[in-house]
């Protein structure tokens, strides 16, 4: 008798949850899911909750209600530390790169999630070809596109599970921003990919399937050309 393995693909989940800062309720029984060779895309406009997520998921503010799981694992009553070491890398909105190191030395950072072992690939420099280049510049000597590049390479490095991206294409000339969208399409093969992201043309050229946020909820959801594009441009208007 053969048994065929069937591969399990990495995916996370968040159900039902609830986040809040202080007093004030941001997510309201939001649930979502973004599994291993798939880009999922949170729309919104400014204020529906949509970084608030991200930073829920990583355990940056209080998640009151609900679960994240990871491969079916709660990551809930993980600290923050703990759900990166698992496999969760986190580019925050504003790239935050240590602009006084060099490319190499933030590189060599990123590898801290996995326990500070191992060099920097030469896969890394064949996604992010500019890095190389630049590998003894400072990180605040970049231009903006690069830095998200090495915002982005210094959390791929670590291998995670997931790639959590906050605006990725906030102040990035559009020319850079199309060598963006090619980065994250490769790295989906490897990983789960959850964008948050305002700018419509560029998630739609991207995703594989997107949620749309609107005062803490989810309204809508469905693979880019099944959504109703006329309610979604109304639901970025308000």
């Amino acid at each position: 008798m053969y048994i065929l393995a069937v591969e399990v693909k990495r995916v996370l989940k968040l159900n039902n949850l609830y986040a809040s800062y202080g007093e004030g309720m941001v997510l309201r029984s939001v649930n979502l899911e973004a599994p291993e060779g798939q880009i999922t895309c949170l729309v919104g406009r400014n204020g529906a909750g949509k970084s608030t997520t991200l930073r829920g998921i990583m355990g940056y503010v209080n998640t009151s209600k609900g679960d994240i799981l990871l491969d079916n694992k709660s990551i809930m009553k993980l600290p923050t530390y703990n759900r990166a070491k698992s496999g969760i890398g986190y580019v925050p909105q504003g790239r935050e790169i240590f602009p006084q190191l060099t490319v190499e030395e933030n590189l060599l950072l990123g590898l801290e999630a996995s326990g500070g072992k191992g060099k920097i690939s030469e896969e890394i420099f064949e996604t992010f070809p500019i890095l190389k280049e630049f590998l003894k510049r400072k990180g605040g000597d970049l231009s903006g596109g690069q830095q998200q590049q090495l915002a982005i390479a210094r959390v791929v490095i670590a291998d995670p599970k997931v790639l959590l991206l906050d605006e990725p294409t906030e102040g990035i000339q559009p020319n850079i921003i199309e060598e963006i969208g090619r980065v994250i399409t490769k790295l989906k093969s490897k990983m789960a990919v959850l964008i948050v992201e305002q700018y419509l043309e560029f998630v739609m050229g991207i995703a594989d399937y997107c949620y749309v946020l609107e005062n803490g909820r989810i309204v809508m959801k469905g693979a880019p050309d099944e959504l109703d594009q006329e309610a979604l441009q109304a639901t970025m208007s308000l």
